[in-house]
């Protein structure tokens, strides 16, 4: 059996949970890209893992995007490195990555604020004191 991935102190994902695929990377790379299948495809089922909590589940869904698909699969596409294996770190590791930032408490909501009276006033000052330079630029014709 496999070593559990740990994630956070209280986060650990058995590597069963994982579902690698390979595929030829695009882009450049010479003759390697067209017969070396490196780009590596990594697919985490978050609604049916039991190794995380459920409102880690919720915020990792927020935070992934179009990465994840409508039945809760996440998945990530590495294909920047030339080996298979630099691929497949790459892709855990950004997986780890989210995972670790949806673990995090999340961010308190903005409580809106009403400009105070002062700030108002001086807006309107400035706003005044503009127009006057304004009309001042205007040419005044001639009167003949």
């Amino acid at each position: 059996m496999a070593e559990a991935i740990v994630v956070t102190r209280s986060i650990r994902l058995d590597p069963a949970e994982l579902d690698e695929t390979f595929m030829r990377a695009s882009g450049p790379g010479g003759q390697n890209v067209n017969k070396v299948a490196t780009a590596v495809e990594l697919r985490f089922d978050v609604a049916r893992s039991p190794s995380l909590p459920e409102r880690v589940k919720l915020r990792l869904a927020e935070l992934s995007g179009r990465r994840m698909t409508g039945e809760g699969v996440l998945i990530l596409r590495a294909d920047r490195f030339r080996t298979q294996e630099r691929n497949r770190a790459d892709a855990l590791e950004r997986l780890l990555e989210l995972i670790r930032e949806a673990a995090l408490p999340p961010p308190p909501p903005r409580r809106p604020t009403k400009p105070t009276l002062g700030s108002k006033i001086r807006r309107v000052d400035e706003k005044k004191k503009r127009g006057v330079v304004k009309n001042l630029r205007r040419g005044r014709p001639d009167v003949d």
